[in-house]
């Protein structure tokens, strides 16, 4: 039977979980996952789990915070006069802003809380600081060779 290995392309599902057991990502109502493994495009942990695995396997796995999308880092946490602001930009909690001199050095941040004085912004991953835990289903292989 076919084994996933390293540059094999692969197809998922997946559904995926924080500590609490909330779901913050799954391909239950989407496509499958397609990537090739050791690309770099996937957490390497995630795509590590795969090496090995044949067509309808399934597995769960935990990845810890650092291995995942790190640790929250307090210091990318910026807190923002709202001074500073022009009156013409707004701002809404969960908004995802791009701040930078340009596209190509431009920062995501997360805004956090808005109020009368300042807005608190969030550089870290949203899930940064989380142990994330993986049902994963292997649903095909396409080996290294019989790639276009």
């Amino acid at each position: 039977m076919t084994q996933a290995e390293n540059g094999d392309k692969v197809k998922v599902n997946y559904t995926g979980k924080i500590s609490d057991g909330s779901v913050f990502d799954s391909t239950d109502e989407a496509e499958p996952l397609e990537f090739i493994i050791g690309d770099g495009n996937i957490i390497p942990a995630f795509e590590q789990s795969l090496i090995g695995m044949s067509p309808n396997d399934k597995k769960t796995i935990r990845i810890v915070d650092k291995e995942a999308y790190g640790p929250h880092i307090e210091e990318l946490v910026q807190v923002i006069d709202r001074a500073e602001i022009p009156d013409d930009v707004k701002f809404e909690v969960g908004q995802r802003i791009l701040v930078g001199a340009s596209k190509d050095d431009a920062v995501e941040f997360i805004v956090l809380d808005i109020n009368e004085k300042e807005v608190v912004l969030d550089a870290n991953h949203p899930l940064a600081g989380q142990d994330l835990t993986f049902d994963i289903t292997l649903l095909e292989v396409i080996k290294k060779k019989e790639q276009a």
